[in-house]
């Protein structure tokens, strides 16, 4: 694979991200971590998977200059719809997926964790949904996930602002279960994914069917609502004023148009 390695050892599996230097989510990742999924859940030798990003960061977003290569909006919502559904699956996958999260996880990369079944985090790690710096709007399913980790208010000041929050304050808010010392992180992570590997496979199994049951029709709505925005918004004089301002490492110029 190009952008992505996995091996497993001792009923766990570990799936790094690895497309230096932002661990940026690409389409070509995303079918890959698709495609690892597939492998994975049909080998009765890997009961927990544990996901985290080789270098500086987990993932520090979705690759803005893949955007360009977008020819209409209802393609970008079709790239966004395609995420959802990844990150869906994840939600709902049989077996335990854990984040380890260092550096940053911000945008799509925030999504990606958030899919995930819980967080661990290093101390200072960055985690936040950017997007509206950019004139867009999160597009895998991050407006609708993230009220229900951190609550509306909240998340209504991440999103509008555009600031991160650290690893030590995700853990406050219930976005993150526990931060550590960035040495500390993955052996802490390891050691928590080995403990739910002694559980019973069928049990887990039960229990994450169960835990998705706390998913209303609202936030099926809203995820969909989303792609379509994502799509909407894409068009919009802003985002290409907010993308290609980022591409030149500059202050996007906004005109509400």
């Amino acid at each position: 694979m190009e952008y992505l390695s996995w091996s497993y050892e001792n009923l766990v599996a570990t799936i790094k991200i690895n497309r230096p230097p932002a661990n940026a989510l690409s389409s070509g990742l995303l079918k890959e971590l698709s495609a690892v999924l597939d492998e994975v859940e049909t080998n009765d030798e890997i009961r927990v998977i544990l996901i985290h990003g080789e270098g500086r960061f987990f993932s520090a977003g979705a690759d803005i200059k893949e955007f360009t290569s977008f020819k209409s909006g209802e393609e970008f919502a079709g790239h966004a719809g395609y995420g959802q559904d990844l990150f869906e699956r994840m939600e709902r996958f049989p077996k335990p997926i854990i984040a380890a999260i260092h550096g940053a996880a911000l945008g799509g990369g925030l999504e990606l964790a958030m899919a995930c079944h819980f967080r661990l985090v290093t101390e200072n790690a960055k985690l936040g949904l950017p997007e509206l710096q950019l004139g867009l709007v999160p597009g895998f399913a991050g407006t609708q996930r993230l009220p229900r980790y951190v609550g509306v208010a909240r998340a209504a000041e991440m999103l509008f602002t555009s600031d991160p929050i650290t690893g030590e304050e995700a853990v406050k808010y219930g976005l993150a279960n526990h931060a550590y010392p960035e040495d500390q992180l993955l052996e802490s992570a390891y050691k928590m994914a080995s403990k739910i590997a002694k559980k019973s496979p069928v049990s887990i199994k039960a229990s994450i069917e169960l835990l998705n049951f706390s998913k209303t029709k609202e936030f099926h709505s809203g995820v969909k609502r989303e792609s379509e925005l994502f799509g909407s918004v894409f068009v919009s004089q802003d985002a290409q004023e907010g993308i290609k301002a980022f591409i030149e490492k500059r202050e996007p110029n906004f005109t509400g148009k």
